[in-house]
């Protein structure tokens, strides 16, 4: 059985994807655990172990983050806004 969750999802600005841009998983305590680019449709995707995380977003001009509690066997599917 595996020990670790999928947490993924998309970035967008104005209810549009962003395709340029990282995004970064943070732990509950808000240290940085791993960071991936945006695929050309805004998307990413993290494993990791359940628990509580923050997915931030860091595109150029704008930032945003979404908190998300990861469950195992339970992928999370998250969308991060945004904004200048």
């Amino acid at each position: 059985m595996a020990k670790e969750t999928v947490i993924q999802g998309v970035v967008v600005r104005g209810g549009e994807p962003v395709s340029t841009g990282y995004a970064r998983l943070l732990d509950e305590g808000g240290d940085f655990t791993a960071e991936v680019p945006l695929s050309a449709t805004g998307q990413f995707r993290f494993f990791a172990r359940p628990g509580q995380w923050t997915v931030r977003a860091l595109v150029p001009g704008a930032s945003g983050e979404q908190k998300v509690v990861a469950r195992q066997g339970e992928p999370i599917d998250t969308q991060v806004e945004v904004t200048a």
